[in-house]
């Protein structure tokens, strides 16, 4: 078979501060990957890969949001404003082991392993392998796997450094105050006088 160059579903932008990690055809359910993804987006790459551990551990949940047919209602989804939660233990490998080849893609990058985050990670339906068991009465039915396809991209937060705003007089000012801020300010020295 003839590999080819696979395309992700998004562009990684800039390949200087992007690292990217794939998996096709994994034997691990479609549904509880999906909603094992949706909980890792936007987070910290250490923080993804903690979470998931904990989630193995049953320390922490996988809230369930579109696919929740049949699943139970538990304390620990309360943190996620939903009812349904479930621990999937083998997408939550599956998913720790694409997160730890995608930091070495972003290691041998040179890239800075604290500042990556998930900038997208995405899950789609894999072709059904199929099986047979066999019912009553001497009938068969279908006994078919729902594998996936896994591709998540890492990016680098840039650094932020903080533009020092001039005063009329062309003096600098050291650090701003809001509104509110200041309002609460004169408030609790007026209480004190």
């Amino acid at each position: 078979r003839i590999m080819t160059k696979t395309r992700y579903a998004r562009e990684a932008g800039n390949p200087t501060t992007t690292a990217k990690a794939r998996g096709s055809n994994l034997r691990v359910h479609f549904k509880n990957t999906r909603e094992t993804a949706q909980a890792l987006r936007k987070l910290k790459l250490k923080n993804a890969i903690k979470y998931l551990e904990n989630v193995i551990g049953k320390k922490d949940a996988i809230p369930f949001r579109r696919f929740l047919g049949g699943v139970g209602h538990h304390a620990q989804s309360k943190k996620y404003k939903t009812v349904a939660t479930r621990w999937p233990k083998k997408s939550c490998e599956y998913l720790i082991s694409l997160l730890k080849n995608a930091q070495s893609n972003a290691e041998a990058k040179k890239l800075d392993i604290d500042r990556l985050f998930i900038a997208h990670i995405q899950v789609n339906r894999a072709p059904k392998l199929r099986r047979r068991t066999y019912r009553a009465h001497g009938r068969i039915n279908p006994y078919m796997t729902s594998p996936c396809h896994v591709e998540l991209i890492l990016k680098e937060k840039k650094k932020t450094i903080r533009k020092a705003r001039e005063n009329k007089s062309g003096a600098t000012d050291k650090k701003l105050v809001s509104q509110k801020k200041l309002a609460k300010e004169r408030v609790k020295s007026a209480a004190q006088q």
